[in-house]
């Protein structure tokens, strides 16, 4: 197996040090032969420094824009920049388990003919890990942490399968659960419009807010998967800016990916439930998204046609039923 681990990152060289030190911590586990691809979208910080720290200790490609160009541009490059049959797309706040390659090298045997991988992964948020030694020791990773999928056994499946909230309630949304075979996604990266993907308004289109998820589904919809139980990678909670957007996320994005995935072929009656749990929290969140205007990017929001394409949906109107219950809940409690 040779994989390509693709870092994007911006402005984080504290994490990405962790990031790094991880992967050479589990290289010492189980050599396997990878690459590390970092692109770095115009940083002010100086993210050449930590790379030149490990060049010793990893096969790093290092690329830096002079400028952001905007959050896909730079995850586009660093898939690019790979050579390996398996790309694993991580952030510059994630990191690999100890035990990592050891159990992808075991996975691989074991499915030549897997295409996509889906790799469970850990939470750990952020106020934890800095009551750490700098850069984090993986070994000393703490008890009991939640994991990404409750899911407890691996399975052989299709890539629809993977479609499910049982597995991920946001439907492969987060890149660190991704891996997959190079060469067939980047023969159709023609799945998003090139346009719309240079806009650097982030959150303002779907292609420029997660068009991985629409190569993968061109790319992968008849492909065999897999589902590792085990979580492989550790991600970082408390980081990234997602609060103020994660309205606009949840209940006009991903809805919209899933929209894109009917298209490819998805079952119809899988479209329909997912479709519907991903309005779960419909009503309250676009109340708030109303309330909070530009910090939730209410000016990507067109109220009149989201509101009138998903009235078929029960968790339309069932969204406020739930929202008063799961207050009245912590009240009691």
């Amino acid at each position: 197996m040779k994989l390509s681990i693709c870092i994007p990152t911006y402005n984080r060289p504290y994490y990405l040090e962790n990031c790094l030190n991880s992967i050479v911590i589990a290289k010492n586990e189980k050599k396997i032969k990878f690459e590390v691809c970092v692109s770095d979208n115009g940083s002010k910080h100086n993210i050449h420094r930590i790379i030149k720290k490990f060049k010793k200790k990893l096969d790093i490609k290092f690329h830096k824009f002079n400028r952001n160009m905007g959050i896909s541009i730079n995850f586009l490059k660093v898939i690019k920049m790979a050579r390996g049959e398996f790309v694993w797309m991580i952030g510059s706040d994630d990191m690999l388990t100890p035990d990592a390659f050891r159990y992808l090298d075991y996975i691989y045997r074991n499915n030549r003919r897997t295409d996509f991988i889906f790799v469970n992964s850990y939470s750990l948020h952020k106020d934890k890990l800095n009551k750490f030694p700098h850069p984090f020791n993986t070994k000393k990773l703490p008890r009991g942490l939640p994991k990404f999928s409750n899911l407890t056994k691996n399975k052989n499946c299709d890539f629809w399968d993977l479609v499910d909230p049982k597995i991920a309630w946001d439907f492969m949304l987060a890149m660190f659960v991704l891996m997959f075979k190079r060469e067939k996604f980047c023969e159709n990266l023609d799945a998003f419009d090139n346009q719309k993907i240079k806009d650097k308004n982030w959150m303002s289109n779907t292609d420029n807010t997660f068009f991985y998820l629409k190569t993968c589904a061109k790319a992968f919809k008849k492909s065999k998967a897999f589902f590792c139980a085990k979580p492989l990678s550790i991600n970082l909670q408390g980081v990234r800016e997602w609060t103020s957007v994660y309205y606009l996320v949840e209940i006009i994005r991903i809805p919209e990916i899933l929209d894109y995935y009917r298209k490819q072929g998805m079952n119809f009656f899988r479209y329909i439930y997912c479709k519907n749990y991903s309005l779960r929290n419909f009503s309250n969140y676009m109340i708030k998204i109303f309330i909070l205007k530009k910090k939730a990017r209410y000016q990507y929001v067109n109220f009149k046609k989201h509101i009138f394409y998903n009235l078929l949906y029960p968790n339309v109107y069932l969204s406020l039923i739930y929202f008063v219950l799961r207050r009245i809940k912590k009240i009691i409690v």
